[in-house]
């Protein structure tokens, strides 16, 4: 009971300070509250407070608090748009080069589940690398580097998941061109091997399934996949697959 009673003490002092036009014991409720984790009420006195402040030093410190109390309670959207919103507004703060960490920072939180749609992934590395780009000397550089390279590593499984789905369906035209971009945007992907493997045996199979007057030139594309394949990976675990294709594609030219 006596907490009950706390508590509504509390709500009532609170509702009171909200109705009030004491603008600067709202500022002060507001830390207060922020301070002990109740930042849901403290953004309401911010709203409330935040016009009387604007171009003083008070206003600084209520918009980076504004952006870390949504940032603490996991609303990395809104908390993204207002680090972002400080560090524009506030370009010569000392707290400039934090907050446009964090504006990337809560992007990269808010990437999804590599299955899911990309665009947060992909904004997210931009976000990151203009960070990398304008603050070259920060302590942050090398966190977001590592941050940069999980987002990259979560595009591969997508790309590479994506054609795999391909071949299952037997989509063989879409599964060169999903691991085309794969290949040609990740280079050195851990990938690499396996894309370039099921490549040439999907185009092996696009070019058995080809009209005629096509299946010389997809053979003779399939066939020199298969000549770099077995060339670039000479101990693969698909190593006797390959080779048994190349041979029969050597049939297929009269090779």
């Amino acid at each position: 009971m006596a907490l009950l009673l706390l508590a509504f003490a509390s709500c009532s002092k609170y509702q009171k300070i909200l109705k009030s036009d004491d603008y600067e014991m709202k500022y002060q409720k507001a830390m207060e509250l922020y301070d002990k984790g109740d930042y849901y009420r403290a953004l309401n006195l911010f709203d409330m407070v935040a016009p009387f402040y604007r171009g003083e030093k008070e206003g600084e410190e209520i918009a980076y608090r504004y952006a870390y109390a949504y940032y603490k309670q996991g609303d990395y959207v809104l908390a993204n748009y207002y680090f972002a919103r400080f560090a524009q507004t506030y370009p010569r703060s000392s707290r400039a080069e934090e907050c446009s960490y964090m504006k990337a920072y809560c992007k990269y939180l808010n990437s999804p589940a590599y299955n899911l749609d990309q665009t947060n992934t992909i904004e997210a590395i931009n976000e990151l690398q203009l960070f990398v780009n304008q603050y070259p000397d920060s302590d942050k550089v090398e966190e977001a580097n590592e941050l940069i390279q999980k987002l990259h590593h979560k595009l591969q499984r997508k790309y590479f998941e994506i054609a795999e789905l391909y071949m299952h369906m037997e989509l063989y035209k879409s599964v060169i061109t999903s691991f085309d971009i794969l290949l040609n945007d990740y280079p050195d992907s851990e990938y690499k091997e396996e894309a370039n493997f099921l490549k040439m045996k999907a185009y092996y199979k696009y070019a058995e399934g080809s009209v005629d007057d096509k299946k010389e030139e997809r053979y003779k594309e399939a066939f020199s996949l298969s000549e770099d394949f077995l060339l670039n990976f000479p101990e693969s675990e698909h190593k006797m697959e390959a080779q048994k294709i190349n041979a029969r594609l050597k049939e297929k030219l009269k090779l």
